[in-house]
């Protein structure tokens, strides 16, 4: 008598493969939209070149999860891949543009027009929440323990004002020296220098191009706002610069302003 054969069970889980490969393809198709987004275009091909290899070997690798910021079982495939990886994807870039907003067309005007001159070292832009700083080398500007300014600077200076005489902003001009003491016939101190070449700069602008006085103010750091160590040459001459601050208008708030009526008159 034949022995009868066991029925063959039906397999009610084949539809994970189906369900697998759907969850495969949305993942992909999330993942293309994301990169499609992106400005970094080596970025976005990095993203695609990732999917197109998850999808022809059946696996997610951890490039992807590299680039977006989640992690990936770079295993994961049937079953497995039906509890998904964890993908985070990353936060919108933050923009590391600090310029004060009032004065983002003057630094782009600054840089185009002052290139050369930046280029070579003899002028350094920076930038602060007080406003924009425009570093002037003393050992271009100023002879070795003078505040003399040679006529030679003048046709980048011509260019300096030109910029400074079309804005409305309030203008600061800080005088700096390295640690190195002083004492001539003419200065008693780095203060005293830090404090001419300040004045020196001021009375240019107003004179020679017409910078209106109530937009200028002076002061004199000496060697004590040190934008590099004071130990190697190099360092020591960047710290020798006269600054002009174009203030910007969160800064101005901490100016000193003129009163709206003229002071009562001393009594004897």
């Amino acid at each position: 008598m034949a022995r009868r054969k066991a029925p063959v069970k039906e397999n009610h889980e084949r539809w994970l493969v189906s369900y697998a490969d759907l969850v495969t393809l949305l993942f992909a198709f999330f993942v293309v939209m994301f990169a499609s987004t992106q400005s970094d275009h080596a970025r976005a091909k990095q993203i695609s070149q990732a999917v197109e290899k998850a999808l022809k070997s059946g696996t997610t690798p951890p490039k992807i999860s590299a680039i977006l910021g989640g992690t990936v079982n770079d295993t994961g495939r049937g079953s497995d891949a039906l509890r998904g990886p964890a993908v985070r994807l990353p936060p919108l870039p933050k923009s590391d543009d600090d310029t004060p907003k009032d004065l983002q067309t003057t630094v782009s005007l600054l840089h185009d027009s002052l290139a050369d001159a930046i280029k070579s070292g003899d002028i350094e832009i920076r930038v602060e929440e007080r406003g924009v700083i425009l570093g002037l080398s003393s050992a271009v500007f100023f002879a070795l323990g003078d505040d003399a300014i040679p006529p030679r600077v003048y046709p980048t200076l011509d260019r300096v004002a030109g910029i400074l005489k079309g804005l409305p902003n309030a203008l600061r001009l800080e005088g700096h020296t390295d640690s190195l003491p002083i004492n001539n016939s003419r200065f008693k101190d780095n203060w005293e220098l830090s404090a001419a070449r300040s004045i020196a700069m001021l009375r240019l602008l107003n004179e020679r191009y017409g910078v209106a006085r109530d937009r200028l103010a002076i002061v004199g750091y000496a060697d004590t706002a040190a934008l590099d160590s004071n130990d190697t040459e190099q360092g020591r001459g960047r710290n020798r610069r006269v600054d002009i601050v174009i203030v910007s208008a969160a800064g101005l708030k901490a100016e000193a302003r003129p009163h709206s009526s003229s002071p009562p008159s001393a009594r004897p």
